[in-house]
C-alpha cells in the first residue's frame, strides 16, 4: 500500500476514534471526546463544503477575478476556523509532537507572506495594463466620428500594452531591471509606463532573486498526512493542521498560477490521500488549473487569470484593426471598431471592479497569517510559562 494511502487510511474513521478508544470510559471523558470531535469535524466539512464550491465552477468561471476573490474568502474563513481550534486547545500545542507540528505550520505561513507580496506585486502590474485600456477606450469611443488621430493614439496604447505584457512573459515575471530600463530608454512612452517602471524599481515587497516556483516548493516540503499514532498523541490535532497546511499550499499555488509574479512555476506536488473529504475538490481544481496551463493559447501566459487572456486577446484583435485602418473608413470597418471598443469595455470594467477588492483580500490575508503566528506563539509562551 502506498504510503499516502497508510497514512490516509486512519482518516477513513472518525477523526478522534483513535482517541475515544484510549480514553476511560467514564461518562465526563466520553462526553470531551465527542465535544472534540465534533468541532473537528465540522473544519473538515466546511473546507470540503469551500472546495466543492470552487470547484463547481464552470469553465468560463474557473481563474476568473470573482473566482480568485472566492478562493481567497475560503482560506479566509478556513483560517479563522482553524485558528479558533488552535484557542479551544491552546494548553496542547507545547507538547510534543504538536508542537513540532505547529511550528512547521508557522514557518508554511510565513513563507506564504513573500507570495502574498508578490500577488500585490502582479496586480499592480495588471492595473497598469488596465490604465492602458482605458487610453484606447478613450480614444476611439466617440460616438460621432473616428479619426485618425484618435487611431494613432490608440496604436501607441496598444504597442505599449503589447510590449508591457510580452516583457511579462518573456521573464516569467521576474524581469525587474529589465522593466525599469526599458521604461526609462523608450522615448516614446506614457507618463504611466515611467511611473510603472519607478513603482517596480523601487518596490521592496521581494527581492530581485526571489522566486515563486522555489517558493512554493518550500510550502510544499516534507508536507504529509499525519500518521495514526501522531492523530492518537495529538489528540486528533494534527488532522486539522495538516489540512491547513494543504489549504495553504494549493491557495498560494493558485494565486500564483493565476496573476503576474516572478519567476512563476506550476511544478508543486500536492500529496493528499483520497480519505479527506476534500482531496477530491483540491486535487480535481489542481488537475483543471494544471491543464488550463497546458493549452496553446495559455502555456506561455504570464498568468492564467482569465482577465488576463481577455487583455491578450481584445489587444490584439484591436491592434489588427487599427494596422489594418484606412482613412476615410468604410461604414463598415467603422462598425466594427465600435463592436470592440464594446468588447473591450467590458474587459476593463470587469478588471477594474476586480482588482481593488482583489488587493484588500490579499492585504487581509496577509495580517490575518500574521495575527494567527503571533497568537499561536502567544499561547505556546503561556503554556510553557505555566508549567
Amino acid at each position: 500500500m502506498p504510503a499516502t494511502e497508510h497514512q490516509g487510511s486512519y482518516i477513513g474513521r472518525s477523526i478522534l476514534s483513535l482517541r475515544r478508544d484510549q480514553a476511560v470510559h467514564s461518562v465526563e471523558s466520553s462526553h470531551e471526546a465527542t465535544s472534540a470531535e465534533l468541532e473537528l469535524e465540522a473544519f473538515q466539512k466546511q473546507v470540503t463544503d469551500r472546495f466543492l464550491d470552487l470547484s463547481s465552477a464552470g469553465p468560463d468561471e474557473l481563474l476568473s477575478l470573482p473566482w480568485i476573490r472566492k478562493l481567497l474568502d475560503a482560506f479566509l474563513c478556513c483560517q479563522e476556523e482553524f485558528r479558533v481550534i488552535l484557542f479551544n486547545h491552546k494548553s496542547q500545542l507545547s507538547k510534543t509532537p504538536m508542537d513540532r507540528s505547529i511550528a512547521d505550520f508557522h514557518e508554511r505561513s510565513i513563507k506564504a507572506l513573500d507570495v502574498c507580496n508578490a500577488i500585490r506585486d502582479g496586480i499592480e502590474q495588471i492595473r497598469q495594463w488596465q490604465k492602458l485600456l482605458e487610453i484606447v477606450l478613450c480614444a476611439l469611443d466617440n460616438q460621432k466620428s473616428l479619426s485618425e488621430g484618435q487611431f494613432r493614439r490608440a496604436k501607441k496604447a496598444l504597442i505599449d500594452l503589447a510590449i508591457g505584457m510580452l516583457d511579462e512573459k518573456d521573464s516569467g515575471g521576474s524581469g525587474v531591471a529589465a522593466h525599469r530600463n526599458r521604461s526609462f530608454s523608450r522615448n516614446n512612452l506614457t507618463r504611466d509606463h515611467r511611473s510603472l517602471g519607478h513603482f517596480r524599481s523601487l518596490s521592496w515587497s521581494i527581492s530581485r532573486s526571489w522566486s515563486a516556483a522555489k517558493q512554493l516548493q518550500s510550502i510544499g516540503n516534507n508536507l504529509y498526512a499525519p500518521r495514526g499514532n501522531e492523530v492518537v498523541a495529538t489528540n486528533g490535532l494534527a488532522v486539522p493542521v495538516f489540512t491547513m497546511n494543504s489549504v495553504l499550499l494549493f491557495v498560494t499555488w493558485a494565486l500564483v498560477a493565476a496573476i503576474p509574479c516572478q519567476d512563476r512555476g506550476m511544478q508543486v506536488h500536492f500529496s493528499i490521500p483520497r480519505q479527506f473529504a476534500w482531496a477530491a475538490p483540491v486535487l480535481s481544481l489542481h488537475e483543471r488549473i494544471v491543464e488550463e496551463s497546458k493549452k496553446r493559447e495559455r502555456r506561455n501566459a504570464c498568468g492564467l487569470l482569465r482577465e488576463i487572456h481577455q487583455i491578450e486577446r481584445c489587444a490584439r484583435t484591436m491592434s489588427e484593426l487599427v494596422e489594418s485602418a484606412q482613412f476615410p473608413l468604410s461604414t463598415e470597418k467603422e462598425e466594427e471598431v465600435r463592436q470592440r471598443v464594446e468588447d473591450m469595455a467590458d474587459v476593463f470594467g470587469a478588471v477594474k471592479d476586480g482588482l481593488d477588492p482583489l488587493e484588500k483580500q490579499v492585504r487581509e490575508v496577509f495580517h490575518r497569517i500574521v495575527r494567527s503566528r503571533t497568537e499561536g506563539l502567544d499561547f505556546i509562551g503561556r503554556a510553557n510559562h505555566s508549567e
